[in-house]
């Protein structure tokens, strides 16, 4: 998220009916549309910008660019914030906060992926090497968490229990804790929160659960037999005469189910794969990445062929294979990672995420220096300014132990 747009002369752009645009106008439309983000994201939006969405404030301040008058200024433009909705994980950007991602702090330096072929799972390796057998259970999908369980009734009588929370899982299999760290993602939470957990958790974290946004973003894979595209070229864009981002366009399919008629549009381009020269990888967001989830890969293969073809006019074989991401169905994750909407204040709802349940029972019941403590840290939803990255997740975690520690450290200061 927020990588000032760079992008190269290796990039084609080619409009319906396979005209390949002008770099020079590429290159300016998408440098203005870098700035203008950047104003976003460095807070140093006008006052009168801070009211609207981020879809609305960057077609106010493009119209008034003579490059709103160019030749295709607008088509590009909207590609741009097509493009841009990737790194929102939002289905339009009309529906992102303008002022709030002031808030986001991107790291310094380039964007370079290194986890090598290894992926994740080569970083989970290292650290489960450290760990005893057994340490992780695995298949063991939680059903809900009883999390205020300091004292259990018994008729008119109560005692105290060892362990405060109980976990039970779908095959009813329960464990008993002292504490207990949910991970799971917001989009999980947004599916079950309201039965997971027992007592319901306090109204300001069902509230941030409700309006901080989780939205999709999936990849699609195309594997041919042979490279089709010149050996310059790094990525194929598609640039629409009416695109989805297109003010007019948006505000025509927000009722109804029309869009599913043309929820291709959404597809931005299609880039090369580093280490796999023969295959493109295309992106795509929002409600468009949820419908194309119930498409069967084969038909979603056919349509990426055939827009491939309609804009380049090359000679594009069919695809040998197929791999599409599919997180929104994903019943572990229900989404990719978190956007603040428009009119939403996305400070608050992080640190509500972020809240310590130990604090909301001291605070609220009266147990002194209960020992529960169930924290929602979500991830990146809980980060005010790293949401929607892994470093955010992995912060948030820190943040978490430390908690722990910390609430150790006072109890043996003060027994």
């Amino acid at each position: 998220m927020l990588i000032p747009y760079s992008v190269t002369p290796r990039d084609y752009f080619f409009k319906e009916g396979g005209k390949l645009l002008c770099a020079g106008n590429i290159d300016q439309v998408c440098s203005l549309f870098s700035k203008l983000t950047s104003k976003a994201f460095e807070s140093e939006l006008e006052d009168r910008y801070r009211i609207l969405s981020l879809g609305g404030y960057l077609d106010a301040a493009f119209a008034e660019s003579p490059l709103a008058a160019s030749e295709d200024g607008w088509r590009i433009f909207e590609w741009c914030k097509r493009s841009e909705c990737t790194d929102e994980a939002s289905s339009s950007l009309y529906e992102v906060s303008a002022s709030e991602i002031g808030y986001y702090i991107a790291l310094e330096g380039g964007f370079f992926n290194s986890l090598g072929p290894g992926g994740y799972q080569a970083i989970l390796d290292v650290f489960l090497e450290s760990l005893p057998l057994q340490t992780i259970l695995m298949s063991k999908p939680v059903k809900s968490i009883q999390w205020d369980l300091n004292k259990k009734s018994l008729g008119t009588e109560s005692r105290e229990r060892s362990h405060p929370i109980k976990i039970i899982c779908e095959n009813e299999e329960s464990f008993e804790a002292d504490h207990v760290i949910v991970t799971v993602s917001l989009g999980v939470l947004k599916q079950h929160a309201g039965a997971m957990f027992e007592p319901a958790l306090p109204k300001s974290k069902m509230d941030a659960i409700e309006r901080l946004g989780f939205g999709t973003v999936d990849k699609i894979f195309l594997c041919f037999s042979e490279r089709f595209w010149p050996e310059d070229c790094a990525g194929i864009q598609l640039v629409w005469d009416e695109g989805p981002e297109d003010k007019a366009v948006y505000g025509s399919q927000t009722e109804g189910d029309g869009w599913k008629k043309t929820w291709f549009k959404k597809i931005c381009g299609f880039d090369t794969v580093a280490r796999h020269p023969t295959v493109l990888c295309g992106w795509i967001t929002g409600r468009e990445a949820l419908h194309m989830e119930t498409l069967q890969d084969g038909e979603v293969a056919d349509i990426c062929v055939k827009l491939l073809r309609s804009f380049t006019g090359w000679s594009v074989p069919d695809v040998s294979q197929v791999l599409i991401s599919k997180w929104g169905s994903d019943p572990w994750v229900f989404g990719s990672y978190t956007f603040v909407p428009h009119m939403v204040n996305g400070v608050k709802e992080h640190e509500a995420m972020a809240y310590d349940l130990n604090l909301y029972i001291n605070a609220h019941t009266y147990f002194f220096r209960s020992l529960t403590n169930i924290q929602l840290i979500d991830c990146e939803a809980t980060h005010v300014n790293f949401y929607t990255t892994t470093h955010g997740a992995y912060l948030s975690g820190i943040r978490e132990a430390q908690r722990l520690i910390n609430h150790y450290s006072d109890k043996a200061l003060c027994p």
